[in-house]
């Protein structure tokens, strides 16, 4: 029997029983629009956060306490010392660390900030006068604070553009406007320009203040050393062929400042803005593998469901391969007919399943302004072979077990 006959008789019984065959093609449709979906959602998460990456600045490097990398999720403190204002100070001289042109340390919590009877929860950030130089973001309006702020635990703050929307909703200049954070008052000197984000990371979402208040007056960081700690510094290569050299130093002057022996591991990590990246871009890749594979759970489910519907045909068929037997059919055409049924149930799902992917990616995308959600070629491709292949995998027992029928048995059958 020919190809083209099969897909024509296999395209009649699903006619035929269009009900029956709606619900044995469900499995398929909904794995393969979840596939879809999730894995266009998890790569368009992972162009946010790169490009949220890329967009710090230039030639950045960062110091973390304990280890960072793609076996890690994060920083870690592995039983070492922590960063402290004191290695920020060592990084930034000169005669140490030659090949480093700037040194921002930061120190962060969340905390509640109040005007009036407003008043949103966000991260407060305790940094140095040279951040918006290091991160390439400037203030919109008013003034950054200066070094004379951190050296005198000023209690001044600079808004990002989401705090201020939520603290100024009526649009009000936020300069030497008084907020409360933690219900300590800090005077507004300035308002950062929008840098964008996404609801995962809203790069606005924020307020910054002088290192110095935000150790000493807000989140005490004294240690048991009488030290100030910190979460991370950024420090800025001269340029970009110095990156290597100023990581080595880096590190040389680290190892010392924490009386590391030579026997010993750091107990902090340097990276590059390149090897971040590369750390980030590899987590949200085994994130978007992983969503693809819990939603690729829902296709061997269908495709167990379109083995038991071809078993239960095959028995309701039972005289009708009986005659073709008879007629001279032989075990081959049997054996085809069956499993380009299965095929053509798995492959209709697996066209409908991607239009509805198709479809919530874009449906998604509309309702987000920074997620945008990627159709990728090649996962609409894997979805569509691996439900023909799940067609394949779970029509071959039904198929054998039609194609095995006895003739004269199968004309008896009632």
């Amino acid at each position: 029997m020919k190809l083209t006959e099969n897909f024509r008789m296999a395209l009649g019984a699903l006619v035929a029983n269009k009900l029956r065959a709606l619900l044995t093609m469900l499995g398929i449709i909904i794995g393969v629009a979840a596939v879809i979906t999730l894995v266009s959602v998890g790569r368009g998460v992972e162009g946010v956060v790169l490009s949220e990456f890329e967009g710090l600045g230039n030639n950045l490097l960062f110091v973390f306490p304990g280890e960072v990398g793609p076996g890690q999720q994060g920083p870690r403190r592995a039983g070492g010392s922590g960063l402290t204002n004191d290695d920020a100070e060592a990084l930034a001289d000169p005669l140490l660390v030659p090949d480093v042109a700037l040194v921002v340390p930061s120190y962060a919590r969340p905390a509640i900030v109040s005007r009036g009877r407003e008043d949103v929860r966000t991260g407060i950030t305790g940094t140095t006068a040279d951040y918006p130089i290091i991160r390439n973001h400037f203030t919109a309006v008013g003034d950054f604070f200066t070094e004379h702020d951190n050296n005198n635990n000023a209690r001044v703050a600079v808004l990002g553009q989401t705090v201020y929307e939520a603290l100024f909703p009526d649009g009000e200049p936020p300069v030497g406007e008084t907020i409360r954070i933690n219900n300590i008052n800090f005077r507004v000197i300035g308002l950062m320009e929008e840098k964008g984000g996404s609801g995962f990371n809203d790069q606005d979402d924020l307020v910054l203040i002088p290192l110095s208040a935000a150790q000493k007056r807000l989140f005490p960081a004294r240690r048991a050393d009488g030290k100030l700690r910190l979460d991370f510094i950024m420090a800025q290569a001269l340029d970009e062929t110095r990156q290597d050299a100023a990581i080595a130093e880096m590190q040389l002057v680290l190892r010392e400042k924490h009386n590391i022996s030579f026997e010993d591991e750091d107990d902090f990590t340097v990276l590059s803005q390149e090897e971040l990246v590369g750390a980030l871009s590899q987590i949200t890749g085994v994130l978007t593998i992983f969503l693809g594979v819990i939603a690729g759970i829902s296709l061997l489910v269908g495709g167990i469901g379109i083995m038991n519907i071809m078993l239960v045909s095959v028995t309701e068929r039972t005289r009708e391969i009986g005659l073709r037997k008879a007629v001279g059919a032989k075990y081959r055409d049997i054996l085809a007919q069956f499993l380009t049924e299965a095929m053509v149930l798995a492959l209709v799902g697996g066209l409908i399943g991607l239009a509805l992917g198709a479809g919530g990616s874009l449906l998604i995308s509309n309702m987000s302004d920074s997620l945008q959600p990627t159709l990728a070629w090649d996962s609409v491709a894997l979805a569509i072979l691996f439900s023909a292949g799940v067609g394949l995998f779970f029509g071959i027992f039904p198929a054998m077990r039609a194609a095995r029928l006895n003739p004269i048995d199968a004309l008896r059958y009632e």
